[in-house]
């Protein structure tokens, strides 16, 4: 079984908008949408949105997008939504699907204002976990300029840890490879290293990259897998980008 969590809980406070981020549109539909899309296109058959600012806003926002297409019956099935009352970051918000990943098959984990990544993309980097039996894939790029991303350590077996940029060291930080924020996760695995995840970190927050040392040691596989175009893993944090990620999809 293969099912998927979107990400869609925050504020987005570079947005200088009351709206919630996820809920801004490309090309006449919420950010968040596309995310859904993505998954269903690369064969999730469950999603769950995690909501948290505004949540009512963000789940009427997907209701009434689907429902534009006609697609309201067929979703109800797909879709459902768990709430993250504070904002203790991805390692937090991922806990409060708990109930929804289960321990059978994996879980894709997808961010709500990345509306540039394809099901294609995703499909690729799920065969690869798949075949090699990963306890967690991350789905990585390589970018000319790093900065602000958690970069891809890697060790003589393969992936090693994500590490932060605050966290991070000035050799750590002259890596190009970095973590798109996205992965697949063997359920059980997930779970039991969600349960393990602390906050000691710069940020003081539950970081869901953390899980990968975790289910290192469980003595599973780990990987990164790095997808072909990186602009599919720009994150949409401004209005400036908002208009890039729309030239994007409209040049699609």
């Amino acid at each position: 079984m293969l099912k998927a969590i979107i990400l869609a809980a925050g504020k987005g406070t570079r947005m200088k908008s009351e709206k919630p981020k996820v809920v801004h549109e490309v090309l006449g539909k919420p950010m968040v949408y596309y995310s859904i899309e993505a998954a269903r296109a690369a064969g999730c058959d469950k999603v769950c949105v995690i909501v948290g600012y505004k949540a009512e806003e963000v789940e009427k926002s997907i209701k009434d997008t689907y429902a534009k297409l006609g697609k309201t019956e067929e979703m109800q099935d797909v879709v459902s939504y768990a709430l993250q009352t504070e904002q203790l970051g991805t390692g937090h918000a991922v806990k409060c699907a708990s109930d929804f990943i289960g321990t059978e098959g994996d879980v894709v984990v997808l961010c709500g204002d990345t509306p540039l990544v394809t099901g294609k993309t995703l499909e690729q980097a799920i065969k690869k976990h798949v075949a090699t039996e990963n306890g967690v894939t991350v789905i990585s790029a390589m970018l000319s300029d790093p900065f602000g991303y958690g970069r891809i350590i890697r060790d003589e077996k393969g992936l090693s840890k994500i590490v932060e940029q605050k966290d991070a060291t000035e050799e750590e930080q002259a890596v190009k490879e970095v973590n798109s924020g996205m992965y697949i996760f063997k359920c059980d695995a997930l779970l039991a290293a969600l349960s393990q995840i602390t906050n000691d970190n710069a940020q003081g927050e539950y970081y869901l990259p953390d899980t990968i040392e975790i289910i290192k040691k469980m003595g599973l596989p780990v990987d990164a897998a790095a997808m072909e175009d990186a602009d599919q893993i720009k994150g949409v944090n401004t209005l400036e980008q908002l208009a890039e990620a729309e030239e994007i999809m409209r040049s699609r």
